[in-house]
């Protein structure tokens, strides 16, 4: 299965558009458990097995792991959710961005080691810094297209002088995904990362960009609207993927963080589809 199939599939088969990020803060873990390595293994894997049934995919933010030096414990639980959830597509957030052979080995990374269906990357070396992650034909990529975070501005939202109309430089990269760039690679094989806190434009992504799948952060702890969300980008042919983190991760600090996990990500998903129902 391409990484849209297998996205899909997860899809239907739980009726969600929920993706549930993993960014494990070791200072942030329930007061219960000890401040280690091997504990941000466990929390993480008890959020997968909690909200396994109502998430389309996981996405697990690489950083968070290397800062404590908990790669082996991100291999762990890659495998871990592959055992739990083999049908869940697993997203893994690096925000990669470099040409050559160091883009390469990057791809390796995220698709070898880690075992990863689709990956985050910054376009803003070109095509020739994403071309080693489409030589991949089953996995998928998300570019930075429009970001929830208000600097993104100072790039993204500037217009490009030299081409016809004025486009602006995140439109600029939505009409790259679904044309030159997929460049005869499986329809979905790149996706966009464009903010929920910015719903007009994440409706001018998908006017662009119809098929590409969008990868959807921002709702909860960063305030954006579900349902302006849902409105904005999901339509039959395009797929979203709404990204929760802290609030589902964090959503409490005793030892019942776990089902307070599952109530947050229940409740976020049928949000979510009860927006889907009004369109």
């Amino acid at each position: 299965m391409t990484f849209l199939e297998m996205l899909r599939a997860a899809q239907t088969h739980h009726q969600s558009m929920l993706c549930v990020g993993l960014d494990p803060d070791m200072g942030k873990l329930p007061t219960h458990l000890p401040k280690t390595k091997s504990a941000v293994f466990d929390f993480c894997a008890a959020i997968v097995d909690a909200t396994a049934e109502m998430a389309c995919s996981f996405k697990p933010q690489i950083a968070y792991f290397a800062a404590m030096g908990a790669e082996s414990e991100l291999e762990r639980l890659m495998r871990h959710m592959r055992d739990v959830a083999p049908h869940v597509p697993v997203i893994l957030d690096a925000k990669r961005g470099d040409i050559g052979s160091t883009a390469e080995q990057y791809a390796t990374e995220a698709f070898e080691r880690y075992g990863a269906d689709a990956v985050t990357l910054s376009p803003f070396m070109g095509h020739d810094s994403v071309t080693p992650y489409l030589k991949y034909r089953d996995k998928g990529v998300f570019l930075l297209c429009r970001t929830s975070n208000p600097g993104g501005d100072d790039l993204q939202n500037q217009r490009l002088m030299d081409e016809p109309g004025n486009p602006r430089l995140f439109e600029h990269v939505a009409q790259l995904a679904e044309g030159a760039w997929l460049n005869g690679g499986p329809q979905g094989q790149i996706g966009l990362v464009v903010g929920a806190t910015y719903p007009a434009e994440i409706r001018r992504v998908r006017s662009l960009a119809p098929t590409a799948p969008l990868l959807i952060p921002g709702v909860g702890a960063q305030g954006g609207d579900a349902v302006a969300t849902i409105q904005a980008g999901a339509t039959a042919e395009g797929l979203v993927v709404v990204n929760s983190s802290r609030a589902i991760m964090y959503a409490s600090s005793g030892d019942d963080y776990a089902k307070a996990a599952q109530r947050v990500a229940r409740d976020t998903r049928d949000t979510l589809n009860a927006a889907r129902t009004t369109l």
